[in-house]
């Protein structure tokens, strides 16, 4: 009885690191360990960035949806967070680069020109 009770104990004082997962927009389920996640209270767009230095990845959580950005700088995401107004640094800079259909933060697959 007592190595249960033991037991017990050790079990309601462990510390439990629970992996959080987000549902990202035309992707699914995405697990965040290897993401920084900044919550944002200053804005009325954006309540979320999060960042992998690694793959420079960018989710951005915008009216309650995560939406993913590939091969995304750095100094992009500081700019970003540092914006005087996120939502307008946001739309002119994130959305807006790929509106010449270059779509630099895209990360569907690039397809090959076609020359015929």
């Amino acid at each position: 009885m007592t190595r249960l009770a033991f037991m017990l104990a050790l079990l309601f004082t462990a510390h439990w690191e629970e992996a959080e997962i987000v549902d990202v927009k035309d992707r699914g389920p995405v697990d965040l360990a290897p993401f920084t996640c900044q919550d944002v209270t200053r804005s009325s767009v954006i309540s979320r960035v999060c960042y992998d230095t690694e793959s420079r990845r960018m989710l951005v959580q915008r009216y309650a949806a995560y939406q993913q950005y590939c091969d995304v700088p750095k100094d992009t995401i500081e700019a970003l967070l540092n914006a005087r107004s996120m939502g307008q640094y946001f739309n002119a800079n994130i959305t807006a680069a790929g509106r010449d259909g270059s779509e630099p933060y895209d990360c569907r697959p690039r397809k090959a020109p076609s020359y015929q």
